[in-house]
Parts: structure tokens; sequence; C-alpha cells
């Protein structure tokens, strides 16, 4: 072993403390790194290998009752692969066991052979026999909710009869990875389902015989989608269309596209962070050995060493340390990649996880590793490398200060020494003081940005739950009803008050730009379900104009006073011009809000509802479950008490994990940088402290000039860190916005109080580690040493 090579091991070995501080910071972004690479790149490709496999569908569409004639010609449309005709309608069951109405989406599976899309992937149990009348299949986590085997019976509201059913097996589709029942936020295993039922029961049930109400398409490789949605819309007008989509539209590919894009944004914005404070403290550590080395790296260079084996053999101590902060977050990064894909795939009902992180995930994070530590330690290493020998070998001269406004100010204000102490060494090294600062603050902002999560979310969940929809229940109509009908509801056992609120699916347009969205039609002065503004007033849509969403608005790039045209959607395909009356901000999904006897007027209807909101008394809950599953007229219940509940519990329980997570981030950015900056400190200012004890300073006055510096610093970089979190919350924010959601930036100033206290706290207990070093000072041979 060559003698640097030797050196450079012992520098390594003296050194393992600050280098296993910089370690554990460079391998927190490595870890993130490698996380979100892995989990991003396991959901994509699980998502992709079970699309394919089981031929998720490239564009759906639904009609009131479309002829299977039309099959034919929309086979016959350009671009289209396959297509396959369904009977899809909302029921009512009754689970035994679950005292609660129970809401399921029917599908018809087709009679001569398995389906031709969104093939279901059977579990446990067998398929329905096709000629049977009382046999259906179950979406696995919907089964295993409700503990439904194969052979477990259970009723259903079909068509208006009650029906006996028998559970024959337990499957997983495509095209339920995120099971989403219709008015909620987030799957509902056990009050909301997915039954599969054989063709010829459906058609009976629901009078669908000879005609079917959904069809699904796959295209070909290069077929555009556009023209083939048009072509499609066209056809299924005449029969109610409600109009095509695409897959990008689809309820369950749209809830996981958003997270792969989430997880995504998060590898673009948190790993540089670190990084770059890698490379701020490796700059430190190396510039301070080589102050320290300068006789040695003199003594080398006069025996034969040349100025590139110098510079390599510090540039290699910086590699050392990106090596170990480099497996370190390998490992870490890859466990933790694999536990949250396994989560992933549980939660997004996926039946099978491939996991794979690429190696160019491993390339780039060592890559991105190696090079900030080699970026830290370049400067140092190529001014060792250029130093004559004899001026290495010889004292450095002493920097050269002078008394400027700033001292005389200090002077002035009768400070005691040690504190004139700490501020002039500020004063003499202010870019290290700076970088220490910078360093600090990106601690403080990443908590402030994990913080923003959970504000952003109370506040959601405040607009969505307590402003907007304030309602216990929502009952849904299939299909709509006359609004007299209200009064019966609000004879139901239970119901304090009932109000109704009509959906219309409409094509708003605005020039070129288009927009497939539902229309929320209510009366002015509703309560329970209500139209709420940023600011928390109450809105209503004014007679004859169109309330936006502001995400919306900015698709159609609409303002107030502009007119769009509002195309319905359905049995009468009319195109009416409506002017946009106002704006208003929205974070769940994308509205469009009209006044009930206006959209009632264009469509050219007495007052209809889809869906009846509801005040309950939960002391009479149980009575009110029992009439509605004898209810023919009823397409569904949704719960909203349930599901504020069920919100709130995996909120709370993800905001706690994922907290903890980047506190324990900030904790070891602080330590590092902090620990770091106070043991330089402590190798620079050894000779002047031992000075003052000998000069008779007590203990803790010359602790307090050790970690006064450190500590002044975390305080200065506080309102820094405060605004940096701000930028990286909002970047975010855009990041994680999709048509689904829109993510609020909020900062909350008990998320700045709790960020600034633990990085305080941090920075103390760093400063305290390396203060135990002074007691164990001999000042006599600290004295006798020369810098």
């Amino acid at each position: 072993m060559k003698a640097l090579d030797r050196k450079l091991l012992r520098d390594f070995r003296r050194l393992w403390a600050q280098a296993a501080a910089i370690a554990l910071v460079l391998a927190c972004g490595v870890a993130i790194l490698m996380t979100s690479f892995g989990m991003y790149g396991a959901l994509e490709d699980t998502r992709d290998a079970y699309y394919d496999r089981n031929r998720f569908a490239d564009v759906f569409a639904d009609a009131r009752r479309v002829p299977d004639g039309v099959l034919t010609d929309i086979r016959a449309i350009p671009g289209v692969r396959q297509a396959e005709a369904r009977v899809i309608e909302h029921v009512i069951l009754d689970v035994p066991g679950r005292p609660e109405t129970v809401t399921a989406r029917v599908i018809s599976l087709p009679e001569a052979s398995a389906p031709l899309l969104n093939l279901p992937l059977l579990r446990s149990g067998r398929m329905p026999d096709p000629a049977a009348t009382d046999e259906i299949a179950v979406n696995h986590p919907f089964a295993l909710a409700n503990d439904l085997r194969p052979g477990a019976r259970l009723s259903a509201n079909l068509g208006g009869q009650r029906r006996e059913l028998t559970v024959t097996g337990r499957v997983l589709s495509p095209e339920f990875i995120y099971t989403i029942g219709p008015g909620a936020l987030m799957p509902d295993n056990e009050t909301f389902g997915i039954l599969w039922m054989p063709a010829r029961m459906a058609d009976a049930a629901f009078d669908m015989d000879g005609a079917f109400d959904n069809v699904t398409l796959r295209l070909d490789p290069h077929a555009s989608l556009e023209d083939v949605i048009d072509r499609l819309d066209r056809l299924l007008e005449p029969y109610g269309g409600l109009g095509a989509y695409g897959r990008d539209s689809q309820v369950s590919h749209s809830f996981v596209d958003a997270e792969i894009e989430q997880l995504r944004t998060t590898a673009l914005i948190l790993p540089p962070i670190f990084f770059g404070i890698t490379a701020f403290l490796v700059s430190m550590v190396i510039g301070r050995i080589i102050a320290l080395e300068r006789s040695e790296i003199g003594l080398l260079k006069a025996i034969g060493y040349s100025d590139v084996e110098i510079c390599v053999h510090y540039l290699m101590l910086a590699g050392l340390i990106s090596v170990v902060g480099t497996g370190l977050g390998w490992a870490v990064g890859t466990w933790l990649s694999q536990a949250l894909a396994r989560l992933y795939a549980q939660f997004f009902d996926f039946p099978y996880l491939i996991y794979r992180v690429a190696y160019d995930a491993y390339a780039i994070s060592a890559g991105l590793a190696l090079l900030s530590a080699a970026l830290g330690a370049a400067r140092s290493a190529l001014h060792a490398a250029r130093m004559p020998p004899a001026v290495a070998m010889a004292p450095p001269a002493p920097p050269r200060f002078k008394r400027s406004a700033l001292d005389r100010l200090l002077s002035r204000l009768r400070l005691s020494q040690p504190v004139m102490m700490i501020l002039r060494a500020l004063m003499r090294w202010p870019f290290r003081a700076a970088m220490t600062t910078l360093g600090l603050s990106l601690a403080v902002a990443i908590l402030v940005a994990s913080s923003f999560f959970s504000d952003a979310l109370d506040r959601i969940i405040d607009s969505a739950f307590t402003q907007s929809n304030r309602q216990d229940a929502i009952l849904l109509f299939t299909p709509d009803i006359p609004e007299t009908a209200l009064s019966e509801v609000a004879n139901l056992p239970g119901v304090l008050r009932a109000e109704g609120q009509m959906f219309q699916a409409a094509v708003l347009r605005h020039g070129h730009l288009e927009k497939d969205v539902p229309i929320e039609a209510r009366r002015p002065g509703t309560d329970l379900s209500r139209i709420i503004d940023g600011s928390g007033t109450v809105l209503d849509a004014p007679p004859g104009g169109i309330l936006l969403s502001e995400r919306l608005a900015m698709h159609l790039a609409a303002r107030p006073g502009d007119v769009i045209e509002v195309t319905f959607l359905g049995e009468r395909g009319e195109t009416h011009r409506v002017h946009v009356a106002g704006l208003v901000q929205q974070y769940l999904g994308l509205g469009a809000y009209m006044d009930l006897a206006t959209l009632n007027r264009l469509k050219r209807q007495a007052p209809r509802i889809t869906v009846a909101n509801l005040l309950i008394d939960e002391a009479r809950l149980p009575e009110l479950h029992a009439v509605l599953k004898q209810t023919p007229e009823l397409g569904g219940l949704i719960m909203l008490t349930e599901m504020r509940r069920s919100f709130q519990d995996t909120i709370r329980e993800n905001v706690t994990i994922m907290t903890s997570v980047y506190i324990t981030i900030a904790v070891l950015i602080t330590f590092g940088v902090a620990y770091n900056g106070a043991r330089i400190q402590l190798s620079e200012r050894a000779r002047e402290l031992a000075s003052l004890r000998i000069l008779g300073f007590t203990r803790a006055e010359v602790s307090f000039v050790l970690m006064g510096e450190t500590l002044l610093l975390a305080v200065l970089a506080q309102p820094l860190g405060w605004a940096l979190g701000g930028l990286i919350a909002k970047a975010l924010a855009r990041g994680s916005t999709s048509d689904l959601y829109a993510v609020p930036l909020v900062l909350e100033p008990s998320g700045f109080a709790r960020a600034s206290l633990v990085v305080l706290a941090a920075s103390l207990i760093s400063s305290l580690i390396v203060r135990r070093r002074l007691d164990r000072l001999d000042l006599v041979d600290v004295m006798k040493t020369r810098e």
C-alpha cells in the first residue's frame, strides 16, 4: 500500500465523526432519490404490466340505452382494435352482518366468452356461470372487508326487485385499481363494491335486453385518440351519450397517475437540497484539513509527489465520504422503496408487484453523490496542489483585518468580551458563516415544507366537509326523479332535512378549448351542500349564469363576463350559450355550478334532481338503513359521516409517518452542519480558547464563545429557512395539483414554530457534543502547537 493510501485511511479514521455526519446527510439525498425512483418505477411497471396483461381499455363511454347493432358501427371506427359493450348500473345491497346500506356497481359479463377488455383477474373461487340467474363475482377488497367467501349470499335491489345472490368468486380488475364510489374521496371497501354478473342476468334486471349503456375500446398504437372519441360521441349522441373519454380521465387511472406524478416531483425537488449541503460540508472539512496539513503537503511535494497526486489524494478523501453515504443511501433507499411499494400495491389493489430499481437509478444517485463531494473538495484540493513546497512548509500568513465601521458600532454597544469574539469571528469569515446559515436554513425549510402538507389537508377537509358538504348522507337516484319527491324523502325515518341537487354531464367550450365536467345545480339558499369561495363566503349561482372553479376556468381560458358554450350530454344533446358569472376556488375536482331552475329551464323539463342531501338523526340511523334497503328507486347511498371519519383517520396516520420522517431528515441535516461547523471552530480556535482559560475565563464563558457562533447562525437561519420552506412548499403544491384535486398552499405559524424549535434544539445538542471536547483539552499541548 502506498504511503498516500495509508495516510488517506488514517485521515478518514481520525475524522470518522465528521465524515459520518456528512455521510448521513448525503445518504438522505440518495435514499430519497432511490425511494422516489423505486416507488415510481414499481408503480409504473406494475400498472403497465397489469394493464397490458388484462387488456385495460383506452376509451370509455356511457349512454342511456344503445341498441346492440350500434356496436358494429363502433368497431368500424378507424383506429379501433377491439370494442366491448356492457351494462353498468348502481344498486343497493343488503350484506349479512352489516346494518349499513351498501352501494355496489354492477358490471355485466359477456355470455359467449371471457371479457375482451378490462379482464377480471380471479383471486379465489370461480366466475359466474353465464346461464345462472343468481350468481355474481365481487371485487376482492370488498369481499375481504365484508367476509364474503365463495358461496356466501347477499341481497340486492336489482331493477326495483329484491334478489338473493350467491358469490362465486373474488376478482380484481385493472379498471378498479383505486376503487372509489360515487361522490367519495377515497376507497371505502366496506360500503362500496363491484359486482360482475352474467349479461343475461343484467339485461333482465335492468331492462337492457338487446341494448347496452357502456362501451369500452382498445385502440391501435398509432390511432388518434381525439378522432376516435369524436366519432364515438357522434354515434352515441342519439342514444343519450354522456361523453366518451380517454384512459387519462378514468377515475382509477387518474388517481394512480397523480400519485406517480407526485413521486416524480419529489424526486426532482428534495434530493438536490441534500447534495448541495453535502458539497458545502465537504468543502468545510477538506479546507480545514488542508489548512492544518500545510507542512505535510510541502514535505510530500519536496520528496517528489506531483501536484496531481496531492490533488487526487484529497479528492479521494471526499470520495470515501461519498462512498459511505452512497452505500448507506442505497441500502436505506432500496429497503424503504420496497416497503412503501408493497404498501402502495395494497392500497391501490394491484394483484402483484413488479419491483425493480433500474440500474440507472443507482448510477445516477452514485454519480450525483460523488459529484457533490468532488465539487465540495475541488477548490481546496486544487489550492493544495498549487502551493509551492516552500510556501506550504512555512506557517500561513496571519489574516489581515482592519477596524471597520461595524467594529466601531460594536464597541459603542459595550457588549461583553465573549459576545464581541463571536461577532468578530463571523465578520472574519463571512462566506463560511453565510454557507452555514444556508445549510441550517435548508433544514428549517424541509420541516416547513413537510408541515405544509398537513396544513393543506386540514384546509381541504375543512372546505370539503365542514363548509361545503355539511350533509350526513347523500341518496343517489337512478334515473333522475321529480323534485317533488323530496317530500317523501323528508318523511323517511330519521331524516331531519332533505335538499335536492342535480348533476348534469356536460361539455363546456370556450373558443377551441373544451372540458367534460358535471354541472352541479342547486336551489339558492341551500344549506347542506353549498358553494364556498376561498374566503369562506357562501355563494349561489345566479339565474342564467354559471360559476366555474378557478382551475376549470384556466383550462378553458375563461374569465367572468365571457360567454361559453354548454352542451348537455344525455337524451337531449343541446348546446346553450351561458355567461360566466364568476370564479370559485375549489380544491376537489373541476366544479361548474348553475341555478337548478336555470338548468331545468334550459333542458325544458319539470324540476328534477339526481341526489338528495340529508341531515340525519343518528339515533334512528338503523331504521333509515332498513327502509333504504327496500327502496327500489335508489341507485346508491353515500354516508358522509363515515367518509369523514375514515378520511381523517387515514390522513392523520399518514401525516404522523411523514412528519416523523422529515423531522429525522432535518435533524440529520442540522447535526451535519452544526457539528462540523463547531468541530472546525474548535480546531481553528483551540489556542485562542486555551488562552482564555489561562487568562481566567471560566469554562462556561469559553463554552459560550465556542457554542455561541453556531447557535447565533442557527437563529439567523430561521427567517431564510421560512422563506425557502415556503418556496419548496409552493413547488410541491404545484407539482401535486391535477384535475382530481388542487393542493392549497397553507403555511401556518405553528409549522414555522415547530420547524424552528426542532432545528434550534438539534443545533444546541450538536454544539454540546463538541463542547465536551473542551474539557479534554491539554492547555500546555494546545499552546505549543502552531497554526
